[in-house]
């Protein structure tokens, strides 16, 4: 990797923790060592602690005074907010892009969704984790959906939360090859979206959001209740 200088290398160092941290190379509520970070990254070490401080503002990591920093844990009830949120952003960004989107927005749409559906969903090995080149172009799909969408605040609230949800999908992989059809959903979302078919959108896009969140408590996957006992 090469590297650079000022905040061209912490920017850097920041999208490649924040990508690990997504994609769930990093565990919630594992501890990050920084030096650790050097070595790999191959940054200097104010670069890294940038991008760390930089993670924590936007809640993916913790800062703990006198111990470090630390992945965000994942909770019920942290999952249980950020689904509903979720789903009243989202829809809201759909629905005005289904209003304001031209050829290009629907363009847009069926080139990413083909893409995704060429790409294995699990990277190879025995234990289920997610392929890091079909986590990008999910990103790029579901940006894809929202793209004509002509509020930035909107758009900034969005982005925020569809990062923080995929923490929760990295979680749900060794549960979600066998309970859903990721690619099925995906269509419906798009196919509604590109007829104009509000309604029917918003319906998928709200099925799609909130299956994370059933099949990780379906599963009885480990996770706290209380946001505030998990994080201390």
């Amino acid at each position: 990797m090469p590297k650079a200088k000022g905040e061209t290398m912490t920017a850097q160092a920041y999208g490649r923790i924040r990508f690990d941290i997504l994609s769930g190379a990093f565990k919630p509520d594992e501890k990050i060592k920084i030096s650790d970070l050097v070595a790999s990254l191959g940054f200097s070490l104010g670069a890294v602690r940038e991008a760390l401080s930089r993670l924590s503002s936007e809640g993916l990591v913790i800062n703990e005074t006198n111990k470090g920093f630390r992945v965000a844990p994942i909770t019920e009830d942290d999952l249980t907010d950020l689904t509903n949120t979720r789903v009243l952003i989202e829809t809201e960004c759909l629905k005005k892009a289904i209003e304001k989107g031209d050829l290009k927005w629907e363009t847009g749409i069926v080139s990413t969704l083909f893409e995704l559906s060429r790409i294995p969903i699990y990277a190879e090995g025995s234990e289920p984790r997610l392929n890091p080149d079909w986590v990008e172009t999910h990103t790029r799909f579901h940006e894809a959906l929202v793209a004509a969408c002509d509020s930035p605040w909107l758009m900034r609230i969005r982005e925020s939360l569809f990062a923080q949800s995929e923490r929760y999908r990295s979680a749900t992989a060794s549960v979600s090859r066998h309970h859903r059809d990721l690619e099925q959903e995906h269509k419906a979302i798009a196919d509604a979206a590109i007829a104009r078919d509000t309604k029917a959108a918003v319906e998928a896009m709200t099925a799609h959001l909130t299956n994370t969140r059933r099949i990780l408590l379906d599963a009885h996957l480990a996770i706290p209740r209380d946001t505030e006992k998990a994080a201390s």
